[in-house]
């Protein structure tokens, strides 16, 4: 794992009787459950004509994450889980996109091998091409769950990969995407030619006035695989509540529906690995996105623990 470099974030300081979820993170136990990984990568942004600045998120997001407390309602399961779960750190990223996404899916595809769940801290969307690279590599099917208000399966530019691109790549990639689920879109942000590629590759789609909390628990069961990887772009949210993106949504879907999907992919035992992409700090009001993305994982940790 020399690809990686360890975090800098340093432990919040409280009394004995008062952890918080960066003291376990920072551990090393001896049988791993869950891993956290940076990707900080924003090549595909820039690649895409976006708002560059989602390579700064993974700190940002452990800054808020660590702080946070383990689940006071129970406790007990919520600590059992981050004994064993870890973060090995950021991937060191060179600029060169493919080269990047490569490295990321060799270090995701130990850990889906070992039956370790990797929650992947982008970085734009690009993240996802990376995620998805690590089944390949394991040579394993899975399906792909996408929680966000662009389809991002348009053509890549003159030949390379960028951030609108990552479902594209893994639909047509060798080792097929089994079904292709993508919830929160909004209607002026989608072309009929993205939705009829979805439709040719037997995936499925809601719009934000279709996505609610019944149709996305529906559509963690949509499909016939094994596996479901998950993968949550935070521009689907209002930007009332996630300023901080590369192309905030006027009318995206609540704080509090985005959380509890994050919760019931944790719940979903056919969920094998989670990323989180599209925070931008550069463009945050007071930590407020930042925040929100470390609760995000805060709720699919509190939904794995609570796994049968």
């Amino acid at each position: 794992m020399s690809d990686l470099i360890p975090s800098s974030i340093e432990m919040p300081k409280t009394e004995k009787d008062d952890p918080r979820v960066g003291y376990w993170l920072q551990n090393k136990p001896q049988k791993t459950k869950v891993v956290l990984i940076g990707f900080p990568s924003d090549e595909g942004v820039r690649r895409n004509g976006g708002r560059e600045g989602a390579s700064e998120a993974p700190d940002k997001i452990r800054q808020e994450l660590y702080k946070m407390t383990p689940d006071a309602e129970e406790t007990t399961l919520f600590i059992d889980l981050i004994e064993h779960t870890t973060d090995v750190g950021d991937l060191k990223t060179s600029g060169n996109l493919e080269e990047d996404q490569q490295k990321l899916g060799n270090i995701v595809a130990g850990y889906l091998e070992q039956g370790v769940i990797p929650i992947i801290l982008g970085g734009g969307h690009e993240t996802a091409y990376g995620h998805f690279s690590g089944y390949a590599e394991a040579n394993l099917k899975t399906s792909i769950f996408n929680l966000d208000a662009h389809t991002d399966v348009r053509p890549l530019n003159n030949g390379k990969a960028h951030s609108g691109s990552p479902f594209r790549q893994a639909l047509e990639h060798e080792t097929s995407v089994e079904t292709y689920l993508v919830a929160g879109l909004q209607p002026y942000s989608v072309a009929r030619s993205h939705l009829k590629f979805i439709d040719e590759h037997g995936g499925d789609y809601l719009f934000r006035d279709e996505t609610n909390i019944t149709s996305i628990s529906g559509f963690f069961h949509r499909h016939e695989s094994e596996r479901l990887m998950v993968t949550f772009d935070m521009d689907v949210v209002d930007q009332s509540q996630a300023p901080g993106v590369s192309a905030p949504c006027a009318n995206g879907i609540a704080a509090d529906l985005w959380l509890t999907a994050a919760y019931l992919a944790g719940r979903n035992e056919q969920v094998t690995s989670f990323d989180l992409s599209e925070f931008n700090p550069r463009y945050d009001r007071d930590s407020q996105t930042a925040k929100l993305a470390a609760l995000t994982i805060w709720h699919f940790l509190l939904g794995l623990s609570q796994r049968s």
